[in-house]
């Protein structure tokens, strides 16, 4: 029952992007337009350039950068947030330092990492993290401080240790407030990807896509569009399949409450 159940819902969410293509095609079958270029042209550009031609030259360091700024500002943002959170008086103190830079727009920063740091992959993975660093910070002294108070009561009870208290108590309950900043940050960091690689770069998924704009091949210019949202779309699903797994105990919780 459930097998078919998924099987509705993978049908469902496969429906719309289906119609899109399908429209795509027919509308662009005869397009003689040098602006909008046939469906086929497109998606044999994107074998054909993204995979083959540009696949580690721009795809593999994009991401490599990415990746590496989300890791580092992951595992700084729950390591300070924890620290603030229980450190009540720290807290208070950095919180305004904290607001104000998170409200910069990340976009507004990449002049001045580029004037600080050049146009190289530290400058890009430094951005990354700096800005994704505050939405797991954010949600892990959330997390963190929403712990139920028993439970606390009972982890004194029971003369747990600091360390047993971290790994037992407070990171599991507030995991699911740390994975709704993660999944922010995620989204950030892509966003960055693109426009760091767009503004200041000699690599890239976002550099080659400008580059291929200025030089009118639009073919592949919108088979770039096509391979970033293809990303975009499977880090988000990837990273829904894995919070998922390991928030499967929060959402079984969620629904025993519920009654589900």
């Amino acid at each position: 029952m459930m097998t078919r159940e998924r099987l509705g819902a993978l049908a469902l969410n496969a429906l719309l992007p289906v119609v899109v293509l399908a429209g795509w095609w027919w509308w662009s079958r005869d397009s003689g337009s040098v602006y909008f270029p046939p469906l086929t042209a497109i998606l044999e550009s994107l074998w054909d350039v993204w995979m083959q031609e540009r696949l580690t030259s721009d795809v593999v360091p994009s991401l490599r950068r990415m990746f590496t700024g989300y890791a580092v500002a992951i595992v700084f943002g729950i390591a300070v947030g924890v620290v603030l959170a229980r450190v009540h008086a720290l807290g208070r103190a950095l919180n305004p330092i904290v607001q104000f830079s998170r409200s910069i727009p990340p976009v507004a920063l990449v002049p001045v990492a580029v004037l600080l740091l050049g146009i190289g992959d530290t400058m890009k993975i430094a951005l990354i993290a700096f800005v994704c660093f505050f939405p797991v910070l954010l949600n892990t002294i959330d997390g963190v401080r929403s712990v139920n108070q028993t439970l606390e009561d009972m982890a004194r009870t029971f003369r747990l240790t600091a360390r047993q208290r971290l790994v037992s108590l407070l990171l599991p309950s507030a995991a699911p407030q740390i994975f709704a900043g993660m999944r922010i940050a995620l989204a950030v960091a892509f966003i960055l990807m693109i426009v760091t690689e767009m503004v200041a770069a000699t690599n890239g998924i976002g550099h080659a896509t400008l580059s291929y704009q200025t030089r009118f091949r639009i073919s592949a210019m919108w088979s770039g569009m096509i391979l970033l949202a293809v990303l975009g779309y499977l880090f988000n699903a990837v990273f829904v399949a894995i919070e998922r797994r390991v928030l499967r105990w929060h959402y079984q919780m969620t629904r025993s409450s519920q009654g589900v």
